[in-house]
């Protein structure tokens, strides 16, 4: 597996584990949860692909969480396992979100975080009026009725938002969609995370770069770009998993997590391990070397 889907795990989630700084256990909890789900998540996916990975397991959780308040009986009940929440009361989870939300936006403010949520149900289909309250105060979401029996219409409607909500970066975030859909759920996020050669602090001298052997595994070794900057930084070193972890601070305030696997550890062997508490244990270690 590249080693781009580990990084990009670990730089999304710390956008919930530090820089929302948590107030009170109730908020902790769920930022370890929403941190679980994420780890899950990514898990799943990279399973399933040879590719790099990049999740923003917030902005889905945002939008399932949007889903589960509509929800009951079974269905919020597998909404709830699904994302690591079962045992809470539903009926907080939207107030708890709301301030998670903020202190994220608010601690990566100059990384400029656009995500957004919204839900496009067929014409003629109604969204009762307490629940388009909730979804765009708590969730920042919106709600827009689309012709689905002109699939190229309604894919026109959804796309352009997609592309409103990330300032062009998402073009096409759904293809035409079938005539007899009745609702359909979207999430859209976009960070200057991305530009990653730009948002560190200090940056790195792309001059620089060279291609440099990665140990994906024991026997299996690939050529990837490498940056280079020589400097004093946070480090943590995890035994049990010989992997070390580097902290890179970047523009804002915000900051990214380095896993650093020990040359005869596989890669999924760390991912596997790699839960929000795990995360939490290495930003306690971390000193400046």
């Amino acid at each position: 597996m590249p080693p781009c889907a580990a990084l990009s795990l670990v730089g999304l989630l710390l956008l919930t584990l530090v820089s929302s700084e948590p107030a009170d256990s109730s908020l902790d909890d769920l930022t370890n949860r929403n941190a679980d789900f994420g780890a899950r998540l990514y898990r799943a996916v990279c399973s399933r692909t040879d590719d790099n990975v990049f999740l923003s397991t917030f902005t889905l959780s945002a939008a399932l969480l949007a889903l589960l308040s509509a929800a009951n009986g079974s269905t919020q009940e597998q909404l709830l396992q699904g994302l690591t929440l079962t045992g809470l009361d539903p009926q907080t989870l939207p107030d708890l979100f709301q301030t998670l939300s903020a202190g994220v936006q608010q601690g990566s403010a100059a990384m400029t975080l656009k995500q957004g949520v919204a839900v496009f149900p067929a014409q003629g289909v109604q969204v009762s009026p307490s629940y388009l309250d909730l979804l765009q105060t708590k969730f920042g979401g919106s709600v827009m009725n689309v012709a689905y029996a002109a699939p190229p219409e309604a894919a026109e409607a959804i796309n352009l938002w997609a592309e409103e909500m990330t300032g062009d970066q998402v073009q096409e975030l759904v293809p035409d969609p079938e005539p007899q859909t009745q609702l359909l759920l979207a999430t859209a996020a976009f960070d200057c995370i991305l530009s990653l050669a730009v948002r560190f602090s200090p940056s790195f001298n792309e001059s620089l770069t060279q291609d440099e052997r990665f140990y994906v595994g024991k026997y299996h070794v690939v050529m990837v770009p490498m940056m280079f900057r020589a400097d004093k930084y946070f480090l943590a070193y995890d035994r049990s998993l010989k992997a070390g972890v580097l902290k890179l601070p970047m523009a804002g305030g915000a900051a990214m997590l380095v896993v650093l696997p020990d040359e005869d550890v596989d890669v999924t062997a760390v991912e596997e391990e790699m839960t929000g508490e795990k995360i939490q244990a290495w930003i306690r270690q971390l000193k400046k070397t």
